[in-house]
C-alpha cells in the first residue's frame, strides 16, 4: 500500500447501514485453469459478468483500471488519463490506451506503448497536449471489454478487448483522409529511460520500452510490443523529442520516441489494432501476436467475457440487493487480476538474472505485491484458483534460483524492495499447507530457510530481510531510520513492525519445517515466532521501537510511535496471529484484550451509529496512515484485526465489525477501501462475504463468521477438493440473522470458530444457524484458533 497523490473523498449518497442491511444470496463460483474441465454454462441463467463494474476503485485512490483484460493476463489494455496509476475517474481527457497496468498498486508502473486515435496533422508529441476529451456518458466497461466515445478529433469511438498476451483496439473514425493512430513509446506511467519504434511493413509497427521507477529507483526492465493493423496504412511517420519526421521507419538518437500511422476512412471507418506483448523480446511479442492475435474483435471480446464467466461462477445468486451482488462480483473480479502471466506462448520468460528461460509444465507469473497479498489474496486463490497459485509459487522459486533471492515486491522482471518484513514466507508456506508445492517442498523450504537466516550480499539488488543481522543477534530489528540501504524500503527504518512481520513469518516457517521433519529447525523458528515480545514496552502496554542498545525510543503515545510502516502501534498490536494468547497475556488477558479491541473499533459507537463510525471514525483518507488509535480499513496491517475477537471469546463482535467494514465496499467508483493492491482489499471483501477468513497467514486455518449471504455454493477444483463443491448454508443471514448460534460441518456439530483446509476438503456442506442475538457458540477458550508458535 503506497500512494503519493491524494484525491478528496467525495460525499456518498445516504443509504441504510450495512450492519443492518447487508444483502444475502446464493453464490456459486466456477474455478478453472487452462486445460481444466468446467461445468457447462446454461445460457438461460443470468450472466455474472454483468454484475461486475470495472470502474469500481477508479476514484479515491483505489487505483484500479477499467480497461480490458482476462484473468491473470499479461496484458491489461486500458485508458490513461494522467492519473499516476493510469485512470482517474474525475479526469476528463484520455492520453492513450496502453498495454500494461497494475490493479490497485500505490505506485506508478505500466502505461507502456499507449495508442491513441486522432485526425488531422500530427504536430504534437506530448500526450498531455494531444489527449482527447471524453465524458462518462460515452463510456462503458465490463469484464474483457471497454468502450469510450472521444469527443475530440471529430468524434472517435474506441473499443478495447484482450487475450492473455494481446491487447485489441478497435476505432471507428469519422470519414477523413487523415485518420491517425499515435504510438507513443516515450511516455509511460513509470520513468522511461530509452525506447524505440520501428515500422516493419505497411501494417506492422514494433516498439520497445526500457524503464524503471515504481515506489523507488529500481533496476531497469524492458517490455516489447508488435502492433498489427487490420489493413495497410496510407502513410506513417516517427518522432523524437518534438521533431516529427514523415516517412521515417525507425527512431534513433535521444528524446521521447513515438510514431503515427494514417488511414483513409472515407469508405471504411473502422480500423483495428492488435498488439502482442512480451518481456523476452520482439520475437516473443511477434509469436504471441501470431498465436493470440487471430480472429475478429467481436470473437475475442466474447472469448474474454466467457473466460470471466467461467471464473466468476456457473451457479446463481438468489436474494440480496442488486448493489450487494454487484459489489461482491466486482471484488471477486479484481481479486482474480493478478499475479500476471509473464511467459510467452512457448513458455519463454525473462528471469531476474536478465536471461531467457523456459517454463515447462507451468505458467510463469510475475508482479507480486507480497506485503499485501500474503494476508488475503493468496488464500483466496488457494481456494478458488489453486492451479494459478501453484504456478505463481513455482515462479517465486524460479526467481530465487535465477535472481539469487526471494522477492518482497517483484515488478515485471525486477525486485523493487517495496515494503518491509518477510511476506514471501507466509505466502509460500500458505501454498505449502494447501498442497500446492507438491514435488517442490524441499526446494521451497531451502529457499525460505536461506531467506529467514541470512541477508543478500551488498552486490545483490535484493534487500531481503535487511534487518536480519541485528534481528538474529538481538531478537528484534533496531529502529535505525538513517541506516545505509539499497534502493527501496528497508527494515531498520521500520524496526518494530519489521520485527512483528519477521516473527509472523518465522512461526509460519516453523510449521513447514515440522511438517517436513526438520524438527530442530521447527523448534528454532517457532520459538522465533515469539520475538514479537522483544518490542513490547510494558510501560506503555504497546509495541514500540527500540534502538540498537535496547532502549525504547520515540514518542510513548502509541498513536504517535515511530517505526511502524504505514500504521501505528495501535494498528500493529494485533499483528500476532501466530500467538494471540501470548499477546493477550502481555496486556492483561482475554478480557483486557477484548476491552482494547472495543476501544480500537469504537465498538459501542459502531453499534449505535454504524455509518458514522465506519466512515468518519475509522476512515480518514486513503494514505492517512499515522497518528490514529482506531482501525484503518484502508490499509493492510490490521486487516485481520476484526477476527481477533474469535480469540477473545466474543465471535459476535467479529460479525459486527466485519459487517461494518463490508459496508465501505460498493459498486461505485469509490467503492474500494484504500489501494486495492493487486486484489488484496477485494479479496478481504470476498472472503469476509463467504464467512471464511485466513486468520493465521502461513497456516491452513480459516476463521468462521456469518456469511454475507444466505447460501454460498463454491465449485472447486477436484484436484485439490475431492468433492468439487462446498456449500455454506446460512438461512436468514440477510434477514437480521447476523450472529452464528451453531455450526455443523458435514452434518457434525462444530463448536470451534475456525476450520482447517482439511475440514474444507472433507466437507461438502457447512450449515450455519443464525440469529438476531448472540449465543454462547464459539465462546470457550478451546474454541479459538490455536497458536502456531513453540
Amino acid at each position: 500500500m503506497r500512494s503519493f497523490r491524494h484525491l478528496p473523498r467525495l460525499p456518498r449518497p445516504p443509504r441504510r447501514s450495512a450492519l443492518r442491511s447487508l444483502a444475502a444470496g446464493v453464490v456459486a463460483l466456477a474455478v478453472t485453469a487452462p486445460g481444466t474441465a468446467i461445468a457447462a454454462h446454461d445460457p438461460n441463467e443470468r450472466q455474472l459478468a454483468a454484475e461486475v463494474n470495472p470502474f469500481t476503485g477508479t476514484r479515491n485512490q483505489g487505483n484500479t483500471f477499467p480497461g480490458a483484460t482476462v484473468p491473470f493476463g499479461m496484458v491489461q489494455v486500458s485508458p490513461d488519463t494522467g492519473h499516476f496509476s493510469g485512470y482517474g475517474y474525475d479526469d476528463t481527457r484520455i492520453r492513450g490506451f496502453s498495454q500494461l497496468h497494475l490493479s490497485g498498486a500505490g505506485c506508478a508502473a505500466g502505461g507502456d506503448v499507449p495508442l491513441l486515435p486522432t485526425t488531422g496533422a500530427v504536430t504534437r508529441t506530448d500526450d498531455a497536449k494531444y489527449a482527447a476529451s471524453f465524458t462518462h456518458a460515452g463510456e462503458q466497461a465490463s469484464p474483457g471489454y471497454y468502450r469510450v466515445r472521444l469527443s475530440s478529433y471529430g468524434g472517435i469511438t474506441a473499443e478495447l478487448t484482450a487475450t492473455t498476451r494481446t491487447g485489441w483496439q478497435r476505432y471507428t473514425f469519422p470519414a477523413t483522409r487523415t485518420a491517425n493512430v499515435l504510438i507513443n513509446a516515450g511516455q509511460a506511467l513509470h520513468k522511461v529511460t530509452s525506447s524505440k519504434v520501428t515500422v516493419l511493413d505497411d501494417r506492422t509497427v514494433a516498439a520497445s520500452v526500457t524503464g524503471h521507477g515504481f515506489c523507488a529507483d529500481t533496476r531497469p526492465y524492458t517490455v516489447y510490443t508488435v502492433t498489427r493493423f487490420s489493413r495497410p496504412f496510407t502513410a506513417h511517420g516517427l518522432w523524437q523529442g518534438t521533431r516529427v519526421t514523415p516517412g521515417a521507419r525507425t527512431t534513433s538518437g535521444g528524446g521521447p520516441r513515438g510514431g503515427y500511422v494514417r488511414f483513409d476512412t472515407r469508405a471504411d471507418k473502422v480500423v483495428t489494432a492488435v498488439t502482442g506483448v512480451s518481456w523476452t523480446g520482439l520475437d516473443g511479442a511477434r509469436r504471441n501476436l501470431d498465436a493470440e492475435g487471430g480472429g475478429t474483435f467481436n470473437r475475442t471480446s466474447t472469448a474474454a467475457r466467457r473466460a470471466w464467466e467461467q471464473r466468476l461462477a456457473t451457479a446463481r445468486v438468489h436474494g440480496g440487493t442488486p448493489e450487494r451482488r454487484r459489489t461482491f462480483y466486482t471484488a471477486l473480479y479484481h481479486a482474480l487480476l493478478a499475479p500476471n502471466t509473464g511467459s510467452d506462448t512457448d513458455g519463454a520468460y525473462t528471469g531476474y538474472d536478465r536471461r531467457i528461460h523456459h517454463a515447462e509444465g507451468f505458467t510463469y507469473y510475475q508482479n507480486f505485491s507480497l506485503w499485501d497479498t500474503y494476508r488475503t489474496q493468496a488464500q483466496l486463490l488457494a481456494l478458488l484458483a489453486p492451479r494459478e497459485l501453484r504456478d505463481a509459487s513455482l515462479s517465486l522459486l524460479r526467481i530465487a534460483e535465477e535472481g539469487g533471492w526471494l522477492p518482497k515486491w517483484g515488478l515485471g522482471t525486477v525486485e523493487t524492495n517495496t515494503m518491509t518484513g518477510d511476506p514471501v514466507t507466509p505466502f509460500l508456506v500458505s501454498a505449502f499447507h494447501q498442497g500446492l508445492l507438491a514435488g517442490h517442498e524441499e526446494e521451497a523450504y531451502r529457499a525460505l530457510k536461506r531467506n529467514a537466516d541470512g541477508v543478500p550480499s551488498a552486490a545483490s539488488p535484493f534487500e531481503g530481510r535487511g534487518g536480519n543481522p541485528a534481528y538474529l543477534r538481538l531478537g528484534y530489528v533496531p529502529y535505525e531510520p538513517k541506516a545505509k540501504h539499497k534502493p527501496g524500503d528497508f527494515d531498520p527504518a521500520h524496526g518494530p513492525s519489521a520485527t512483528l512481520e519477521y516473527a509472523l513469518a518465522d512461526a509460519a516457517l516453523g510449521t513447514m519445517a515440522q511438517a517436513l521433519g526438520h524438527d530442530e529447525d521447527a523448534r528454532r523458528f517457532r520459538e522465533r515466532g515469539r520475538d514479537y515480545r522483544n518490542v513490547f514496552d510494558r510501560r506503555t502496554g504497546f509495541f514500540r521501537a527500540r534502538d540498537a542498545k535496547g532502549a525504547f525510543t520515540g514518542p510513548a503515545d502509541p498513536k504517535d510511535a515511530v517505526g511502524f510502516h504505514e500504521g501505528t502501534a495501535w494498528q500493529y498490536q494485533w499483528l500476532v496471529p501466530q500467538d494471540l494468547p501470548g499477546m493477550f497475556a502481555l496486556i492483561g488477558g482475554r478480557d483486557a484484550a477484548d476491552k482494547r479491541l472495543d476501544a480500537f473499533f469504537a465498538y459501542p459507537r459502531l453499534l449505535a451509529d454504524p455509518d458514522a463510525t465506519t466512515r468518519r471514525v475509522w476512515v480518514h483518507s486513503p494514505s492517512d496512515y499515522y497518528h490514529h488509535a482506531v482501525y484503518n480499513p484502508d490499509n493492510e496491517p490490521d486487516l485481520g484485526a476484526p477476527y481477533t475477537y474469535l480469540s477473545t471469546g466474543r465471535p459476535w463482535k467479529t460479525a459486527d465489525v466485519v459487517r461494518g467494514h463490508l459496508s465501505l465496499f460498493s459498486d461505485r467508483p469509490d467503492g474500494i477501501t484504500g489501494n486495492d493492491d493487486l486484489g488484496t482489499m477485494s479479496a478481504w471483501a470476498v472472503l469476509s462475504c463467504l464467512g471464511l477468513y485466513p486468520v493465521q497467514p502461513g497456516s491452513p486455518v480459516w476463521g468462521l463468521t456469518t456469511p454475507a449471504f444466505d447460501r454460498v455454493e463454491l465449485t472447486l477444483d477436484r484436484a485439490y477438493f475431492p468433492h468439487g463443491r462446498l456449500v455454506l448454508d446460512a438461512p436468514g443471514a440477510d434477514e437480521g440473522g447476523r450472529y452464528l448460534t451453531s455450526v455443523r460441518v458435514a452434518g457434525h456439530p462444530h463448536r470451534a470458530t475456525y476450520l482447517t483446509t482439511a475440514d474444507l476438503r472433507a466437507a461438502h456442506e457447512i450449515t450455519l444457524t443464525t440469529n438476531a442475538r448472540p449465543s454462547d457458540w464459539g465462546t470457550r477458550p478451546q474454541d479459538a484458533p490455536r497458536p502456531t508458535v513453540g
